[in-house]
């Protein structure tokens, strides 16, 4: 402290430690928003949240429950809930694993490599994002129904793709298919082709480059990417609605079975059989969280590598 700091401090009766500590106002950095501009953005975001996603969550689960338990259990008593459960974790158990082949094997080909007509595949990729998945069910229709463009084949070879299970899972794929690829291509594209280069020219096969060095590389997105296509499938209506024919017991999986129950005022069952469906989709969130937080570290090194 200078003497003239200290003769001031002094005369002023002011204590010399609060004179020598006394700092000015800290100044807000020209980038940094207003406290009130970051209160009403947080509530704004948390509002629109309550509002849009955790109210209606709450609502099914409590009109699932609205009269007791007993009636919650008794809506999976009738064969037709039971069926349509198993159609969906069947449709979800063919169309994941089918995506999971297909979004690798088309994000291998854009990342890795350069030919005519990427950019035609990569649009192709985005497609189901914005074709309406109604148009893509009435496309199946038109293609292998019985008086569709294939359909006269099919009929005499004894196939049946419309109302029927193999319509169900085509329609799921289409809608489902750019969630894994998507996931992919972008980590693909950061991570370059150093590491199968050099895995080549150590002698790998390119069945063993890809186990022991593609796939350890990109295994958290294509995680995420399965785990997102999964709750995506089971989720699906509008185009599993146009092939399904809505066949109790047969065709409806449980967005179609829950359409059925509501229009049909059995309320309570629509709304049970609605809060399975979230459930799952929050186990999904779950495991995505769980792996997040578990693996945090091994994320961000897969990040910067």
């Amino acid at each position: 402290m200078s003497d003239g700091s200290a003769a001031f401090a002094v005369s002023t009766g002011e204590p010399i430690a609060k004179a020598v500590t006394a700092r000015p106002p800290a100044r807000r950095l020209p980038t940094e928003e207003a406290p009130w501009v970051r209160r009403l953005l947080i509530g704004l975001a948390v509002g629109f949240l309550g509002l849009f996603l955790l109210l209606p969550l709450v609502t099914v689960f409590m009109e699932a429950f609205r009269k007791g338990a007993g009636a919650f259990l008794a809506a999976f008593a009738d064969p037709a809930a039971v069926d349509a459960v198993l159609l969906t974790l069947l449709v979800a158990a063919i169309a994941v694993p089918a995506n999971l082949v297909f979004g690798v094997a088309a994000a291998w080909a854009i990342a890795k490599f350069d030919f005519r007509g990427k950019a035609f595949l990569v649009t192709l990729i985005d497609l189901p994002f914005s074709v309406s998945p109604v148009v893509a069910g009435l496309v199946y229709v038109l293609l292998y129904a019985s008086h569709g463009l294939f359909g006269g084949l099919l009929q005499s070879a004894g196939i049946q793709i419309i109302f029927a299970l193999p319509g169900l899972v085509m329609a799921t794929i289409f809608v489902t298919f750019p969630f894994i690829a998507r996931e992919l291509i972008p980590l693909m594209e950061e991570l370059g082709n150093a590491d199968e280069e050099a895995a080549l020219t150590l002698g790998a096969s390119g069945f063993r480059m890809f186990w022991t060095v593609t796939l350890p590389n990109v295994k958290w997105a294509l995680l995420y990417g399965v785990l997102l296509c999964n709750a995506r499938a089971m989720g699906e209506f509008g185009a599993v609605s146009v092939v399904s024919g809505h066949i109790r017991g047969y065709t409806n999986t449980m967005p179609l079975h829950i359409e059925i129950l509501y229009n049909e005022y059995q309320f309570v069952a629509a709304f049970a059989v609605a809060s399975l469906l979230a459930a799952l989709a929050l186990v999904t969130l779950g495991i995505k969280s769980w792996l997040e937080h578990r693996y945090a570290g091994d994320l961000a090194a897969g990040h910067r590598h």
